[in-house]
């Protein structure tokens, strides 16, 4: 009779057996390195098409934007733009239309406060009042606006009190003008204190970057304060 031939002794199955090609872990490092990019991406992704964050420089929106005020504009109300250049450089130029809407969701009305690509020096963002849009003819006669043919009802118009002004040409007598095809007129609410298109003209709807939505902060440097905050304009609507 044969001696029994004695059975290999089996392993006892161990984690690893079920995933025999995982992968080594990340480093600490690599991954808070791709948090940190994801984060820029996205916060560059929502800065060039959805909210953007400007500071008021100048007072020609006052009284409805004072200088220090910090606010948000909407930059899809209008529709998806691009972009005017990649990081100051604009490759593919013949194929990407930088600095053109995509496609529109809301038409410019008047009345609305948006942020433009400043005519004269494209490098430059300002901000004014919608007065007249395409077809519309404007007109202003001695500090009053005209909307075809008619007195335009102005709450938001601030003029600089004086008892003798003298009027100045084409601040206070403008006009009448037609806005073109694809345009759009606009104005400071500050009427004596606004280089606006009165002065250098019409401004292009795809240079239209967003209408103005909030206030969220308001720094009055001027103010001579040890804390210069108006308090009193945190989460103001901006009409």
């Amino acid at each position: 009779m044969a001696d029994p031939v004695p059975m290999p002794r089996r392993r006892p199955p161990s984690p690893a057996d079920d995933f025999p090609h995982a992968s080594p872990r990340k480093s600490v490092a690599r991954e808070y390195a791709e948090a940190f990019a994801i984060a820029i991406a996205l916060a560059l992704v929502i800065r060039t098409f959805f909210v953007q964050a400007y500071k008021i420089p100048s007072g020609s929106m006052e009284p409805t934007l004072l200088i220090g005020d910090h606010i948000l504009v909407n930059k899809l109300i209008f529709g998806l733009r691009m972009p005017d250049s990649l990081f100051g450089v604009s490759p593919l130029s013949g194929i990407i239309p930088y600095g053109q809407y995509l496609f529109r969701i809301e038409p410019i009305h008047r009345g609305d406060v948006v942020v433009f690509v400043f005519p004269p020096d494209p490098t430059k963002d300002f901000i004014k009042r919608v007065v007249a849009v395409a077809g519309d003819t404007v007109e202003v006669r001695d500090k009053s606006v005209y909307l075809n043919g008619q007195k335009m009802e102005d709450p938001h118009a601030y003029y600089q009190p004086s008892e003798n002004q003298i009027r100045i040409a084409p601040r206070d007598r403008y006009g009448p003008a037609v806005v073109p095809s694809g345009k759009v007129f606009v104005m400071g609410d500050n009427r004596d204190r606004s280089y606006d298109s009165r002065f250098w003209g019409f401004v292009d709807d795809n240079n239209v970057e967003g209408r103005a939505m909030i206030i969220y902060w308001s720094w009055d440097s001027d103010s001579g304060s040890y804390i210069p905050i108006r308090w009193d304009r945190f989460g103001q609507i901006i009409h």
